[in-house]
C-alpha cells in the first residue's frame, strides 16, 4: 500500500486546534443521550492522533445515533494542564487523550477513571496494557500507539553535504552509539554551516528513553539529581546536541516552519512525527526514513485513551475507545499520521506490513516501524513526576541554548527546582 502524497499533505499543527465533525442529517443531539436517542461524544487528543474526519465519519455511520465532535490540542503539555485542573471535575471530553509521559501521574487517579469493558483486555502488548493497570487490577486506558524511533532525513541536504542517500547507507552510516551520531553531525554542519538536527531537547528525550532508571525508583524514590546518567544525559546533550541543534525545543511556530525551509538535515522520529513532517512541508520532495537509531532503539512517546468516569455518555465513550483502538483503527491511523500501533495482532496486518509513504521517497515506513519497535530493549520507569522532572531539565538546557545560563548553573538550577517537586 502506498500512502499518497495529497493525503499525507494534512494542516500543520503549529496552534491549537478545534474540529468539530457533524454527521449529516443528525438533529442537534442532547449532551447526556435525551429522548430522542442521539448522543454527542467529545473526543479530546493532541497533536495529530491520526483520527481523521473520515475515520471518525465511519464511525457515526455505523453508529447513526452519535455525533463526534473531536478538540485537539497543539501539544500535550497543553492537553496535560487541561486535564489535571478538570479531572474529577466537570468540563472534561467523554474520551480524554493522555500522553504517557504523564500517564503515570494520571494513574494516581485512576478511580476517576471507567474501566476498559473486559472484552477488550488482552489486545495491547503486554507492557502497554500493564502500565494502564492499577493496583486494584483494573484496566483504566485504552492503548493507541507507541514511539519506536528511526532517523527522518533530508536526502537532498545530505547529498549537498557529501554524505550518502540511499536509506540503507544512511543507515549504516548512523549505526552505531550516540558518539557516532554526533560525530556524523559535526560533518555535516562542518560541510554546510548548518545545524545537523531539529532539537537539542529531542536528543535529550532519545537518550533518557533508553535509560531503565530516570528521575523516580519504581517505589517512589525521587534520584533525579543523584542519577548520574541523567547528569551524563545533560552534559552531553550540552555538549554534543546544543551545537548542532536548529532548536532547543519543538512545536513553535518557526519549527514547523523549518521542516520545509531547510534549515536541518535530520530529525529523531518516531512514526507519529511521519505526519507532523509532511503536514508541514508537503511540497517537499527529499524527505526519507533509515532503519536506524543511535544506541539501538528507543521509544519515544505514545498515548492512551482514557474515559473519566464522571462524564455524561460513559457507556458510549467506552464502545468508541474500544473502536478507535482496535487493530484495525490502528492501522488506519498509522496510515493518517504514522502512529504506530500498541496491538500485536496489527504487526500481521498486510496494511501495516506492505506500507509504503510516498511522501518519503517510498520508505516502507510499516516494516521499518516493525523493526524499529522489536529494537527496543529498555522501557524506561516513568514515574508520577516524570513529567515535571523532564520538562524541567528540557529547561535547563534551553537556558544554556539560549546563552540564558552556562552549563553549570543551568544544571544547578535544575537541581533547586526539583527539590521543591
Amino acid at each position: 500500500m502506498k500512502l499518497s502524497r495529497r493525503t499525507k499533505a494534512i494542516a500543520a499543527i503549529a496552534s491549537a486546534a478545534s474540529i468539530a465533525i457533524i454527521a449529516t442529517g443528525c438533529s442537534s443531539p442532547s449532551d447526556s443521550g435525551g429522548g430522542d436517542g442521539k448522543v454527542e461524544l467529545t473526543v479530546a487528543t493532541f497533536n495529530d492522533f491520526g483520527y481523521s474526519d473520515e475515520l471518525l465519519q465511519e464511525y457515526m455511520d455505523e453508529n447513526p445515533n452519535v455525533t463526534i465532535v473531536h478538540n485537539r490540542a497543539a501539544t500535550s503539555n497543553d492537553a496535560r494542564a487541561n486535564y489535571f485542573q478538570k479531572l474529577g471535575k466537570e468540563g472534561l471530553a467523554d474520551i480524554e487523550a493522555v500522553e504517557v509521559d504523564w500517564f503515570t501521574e494520571a494513574m494516581e487517579y485512576s478511580d476517576l477513571l471507567a474501566e476498559v469493558p473486559e472484552d477488550a483486555k488482552g489486545r495491547w502488548l503486554d507492557w502497554k496494557e500493564a502500565a494502564a493497570t492499577d493496583g486494584e487490577g483494573r484496566l483504566v486506558g485504552f492503548g493507541t500507539d507507541v514511539g519506536p524511533q528511526g532517523i527522518c532525513y533530508r536526502s537532498d541536504l545530505f547529498a549537498a553535504a557529501g554524505l550518502p542517500t540511499d536509506r540503507t547507507e544512511v543507515a549504516a552510516l548512523l549505526e552505531g552509539d550516540w558518539d557516532n551520531f554526533f560525530n556524523v553531525a559535526d560533518q555535516y554542519k562542518a560541510a554546510t554551516g548548518k545545524p545537523f538536527i531539529d532539537s537539542a531537547n529531542s536528543v535529550l528525550q532519545g537518550i533518557v528513553n533508553q535509560l531503565e532508571t530516570a528521575y523516580e525508583e519504581p517505589d517512589g524514590t525521587a534520584v533525579a539529581t543523584e542519577n548520574a546518567d541523567i547528569q551524563d544525559a545533560y552534559n552531553t546533550v550540552v555538549e554534543r546536541a546544543v551545537p548542532i541543534s536548529a532548536y532547543a525545543g519543538q512545536w513553535s511556530d518557526d519549527w514547523f516552519a523549518s521542516m520545509a525551509n531547510g534549515e536541518f538535515a535530520a530529525m529523531l522520529c518516531p512514526g507519529w512525527m511521519h505526519g507532523v513532517i509532511s503536514g508541514s512541508a508537503p511540497e517537499v520532495a527529499g524527505w526519507d526514513v533509515a532503519d536506524v537509531f543511535p544506541g539501538g532503539g528507543g521509544n519515544w512517546g505514545g498515548s492512551y485513551l482514557t474515559v473519566p468516569a464522571d462524564g455524561k455518555n460513559v457507556d458510549e465513550a467506552l464502545k468508541l475507545a474500544d473502536w478507535l483502538t482496535a487493530p484495525e483503527q490502528q492501522v488506519k491511523a498509522f496510515v493518517n499520521a504514522g502512529t504506530f500501533p500498541s496491538q500485536a495482532a496489527a504487526y500481521e496486518d498486510e496494511g501495516l506490513t506492505a506500507f509504503t509513504n510516498e511522501y518519503f521517497n517510498d520508505a516502507p515506513t510499516g516494516e521499518i516501524g516493525i523493526n524499529r519497535a522489536e529494537a527496543v530493549t529498555v522501557a524506561t520507569f516513568k514515574g508520577p513526576k516524570f513529567f515535571q522532572f523532564h520538562d524541567a531539565l528540557q529547561n535547563a538546557v534551553t537556558r544554556v541554548f539560549d546563552g540564558v545560563e552556562d552549563q553549570q548553573t543551568s544544571w544547578n538550577t535544575w537541581v533547586t527546582e526539583v527539590g521543591a517537586f
